[in-house]
């Protein structure tokens, strides 16, 4: 079922002070700030409640950061897609970094593991890191080539998914580096945005088919079409009432979907 609304959900925006600034990836903090990464100008920005925020300048304007998370010690981790390096930086804006030991790796989506350390995806060497909080990276190979992995959620079960843009697939790695692939349904669907839903399954979007996604924990892959399928959906993050929300890149939309299946613009 698909429904459009008469009348467009609330929708509060937030100017920030400068403007142009390539405004890219989002998460909450466990005190109710967020905190954005402007992955053109090298800078991350902490947004309170109130709509102010306050910008950080990191130590290199060309370091891309692009995914960012909250990480196990309260500070905020993220990838820094064009310098190969791991970022880190407190609340009050202190900044620090790691290397990641294979050159050109183009480090993008990141996340929380059960385990307590940070996992990251490798785009150009199809490679999953790991990082702990002091600094240690282990790499662990994906059985692809070119498989462009992208976005890294934990799933239910203790293992991380992750999106691979190129192989046409969802990839799911435990703690000690075992990986798997399930194959997408449609061909050259490109996986982008993944989530663990409220139903304990994977979801997540196909940028390229115009369809989100969702994997079962018995490797069932279900696929829902989107009405239009250029609306090119990136993002998507799990409802607490049930369901996902998500993003349409190409149509300037937010969409829902139900764990059944029903989408909602």
């Amino acid at each position: 079922m698909l429904t459009h609304h008469a009348q467009p959900r609330s929708v509060h925006e937030y100017p920030l002070a400068v403007q142009g600034v390539g405004s890219y990836s989002l998460t909450a903090d466990t005190d109710g700030s967020l905190w954005a990464t402007f992955v053109h100008h090298g800078q991350i920005a902490r947004l309170t409640r109130d709509g102010s925020a306050t910008l950080y300048t990191l130590d290199s304007a060309a370091c891309g950061p692009s995914i960012i998370t909250v990480g196990p010690d309260r500070a905020l981790w993220f990838t820094r897609l064009h310098d190969n390096r791991i970022g880190r930086i407190t609340s009050d804006g202190r900044a620090d970094s790691f290397t990641l030991p294979t050159p050109d790796s183009r480090p993008f989506g990141i996340t929380l593991g059960h385990d307590g350390a940070l996992w990251c995806t490798e785009m150009n060497t199809d490679r999953v890191a790991r990082v702990t909080t002091d600094g240690e990276i282990t790499e662990f190979p994906l059985p692809t080539r070119g498989g462009f992995p992208s976005f890294i959620t934990p799933g239910p079960d203790g293992a991380l998914y992750l999106t691979l843009n190129q192989a046409n697939a969802i990839g799911r790695m435990t703690t000690d580096g075992q990986a798997t692939l399930h194959p997408l349904p449609t061909s050259a669907a490109g996986p982008v945005g993944i989530t663990k839903g409220t139903d304990g399954a994977m979801w997540f979007v196909e940028i390229n088919a115009g369809q989100i996604g969702c994997l079962t924990q018995d490797g069932h892959i279900r696929e829902f079409p989107l009405p239009e399928r250029d609306s090119r959906p990136h993002a998507i993050t799990p409802d607490p009432e049930g369901g996902c929300w998500f993003t349409e890149w190409g149509a300037n939309r937010v969409g829902h979907i139900t764990a059944g299946g029903d989408i909602d613009l």
